[in-house]
């Protein structure tokens, strides 16, 4: 029976990280192991430092058995043999990356994560229609947000994290359909984009930036696909909307060491899958709503400094959660009540980092908790 192209393609990539298929046998010349050939060996010569040796062997045209190579058939042709993947993972090398990478048109995977490589990505990079994750994660490339990641047709994984990276996030890139985006632990700066609720990611990390600004409400519209999203440490302000409450397949949400103020809306309490909800270091206050607390799958809950005036008994049988440095009448390691009585008699001002309005009610005054 003849097998179908399609499904061996599909079942060859999918372990092109465990297998090294040799050169084709046949004596006719590969133009595509060629273009390979020229593409390594140009970036072999931009290479300062290789202390593991990763690139000793790479030498000879038999590109297929370079260390961290990994060829398969040709997407548009199984009977030839291309390069469809890197992995250099964890080699510590130095350098950067020339414009002749961008030769590799069948690349699928290029993983370079924990180098030291510099600069920024090749604009060669255009050509590579087929690539379908890039992770450059912890390395030492810096400038702008890469332009060419937004002329990626095939990306779905794109990791950039912990580099040096600065400027602007580009709204674009929430257009893309990605399934993942990890962009933190670089140095952008700039309001995060009011389009984020296009991004059709499942995991979302954007935390240890200065993305400023708020978290729009259409942040409801990622409903259907967000697990997971973590904006820590990222120059958020203003209040939670209210569309929070949409994101019923959220597993994790992570908020901590912001700006925000206000209180946690009450539609927090429709997100079924929450598992690990952490609010530490911002400004919120008012009552916890009971119903949040009650979550069916909620494991860990972290509200600790911030000025919530009280707290339904539901939380308190929670395994795992920290209440510290609030203004929760008769629970140890509050803030000074003084300090609580001179937060509440401001008003709450979720326009202040040019957000809208909250439509949750504003915390309530807990003077009565107070003696003067």
């Amino acid at each position: 029976m003849k097998t179908n192209s399609l499904a061996l393609l599909a079942i060859l990539l999918s372990f092109v990280l465990f297998t090294k298929p040799s050169l084709q046998k046949s004596n006719s010349p590969n133009p595509r192991l060629y273009n390979a050939f020229l593409a390594l060996q140009a970036w072999k010569h931009a290479i300062t430092n290789d202390p593991k040796s990763f690139t000793s062997n790479w030498h000879g045209y038999d590109v297929c058995n370079y260390t961290g190579i990994y060829c398969a058939p040709a997407p548009d042709n199984p009977h030839l043999t291309t390069v469809a993947g890197i992995d250099l993972n964890h080699a510590t090398i130095s350098g950067s990356l020339p414009e002749e990478l961008g030769l590799l048109t069948d690349l699928a995977l290029f993983h370079i994560n924990s180098n030291r490589f510099k600069g920024n990505l090749p604009y060669s990079f255009r050509n590579l229609r087929l690539l379908y994750e890039l992770d450059i994660s912890n390395n030492l490339f810096s400038g702008e947000f890469p332009p060419v990641l937004l002329c990626l047709p095939s990306i779905k994984y794109l990791d950039i994290r912990f580099n040096d990276f600065q400027g602007k996030v580009p709204p674009e890139l929430f257009d893309l359909k990605l399934d993942a985006l990890f962009i933190n632990n670089n140095k952008f700066r700039s309001a995060l984009p009011k389009n984020i609720g296009n991004s059709t990611v499942s995991v979302l990390v954007l935390a240890n930036n200065n993305l400023q600004g708020c978290l729009a409400t259409g942040i409801g519209k990622m409903a259907k696909t967000l697990n997971e999203i973590i904006l820590m440490n990222s120059g958020l302000g203003g209040c939670l909307p209210d569309e929070i409450g949409l994101l019923t397949k959220l597993t994790v949400f992570d908020v901590s060491f912001n700006s925000l103020v206000g209180s946690l809306p009450k539609s927090m309490g429709n997100m079924k899958s929450l598992e690990q909800l952490n609010v530490a270091h911002n400004k919120l206050s008012g009552q916890i709503p009971e119903s949040i607390c009650k979550l069916p799958r909620l494991e860990n809950f972290t509200y600790s400094d911030n000025y919530f005036c009280g707290e339904p008994g539901s939380c308190l049988k929670l395994d795992d959660k920290d209440d510290s440095r609030n203004c929760i009448p008769y629970r140890p390691k509050q803030r000074p009540a003084e300090e609580c009585r001179d937060f509440y008699s401001r008003p709450v001002d979720c326009s202040a980092f040019g957000c809208l309005p909250s439509s949750s009610p504003p915390p309530p005054s807990p003077h009565h908790y107070y003696n003067p």
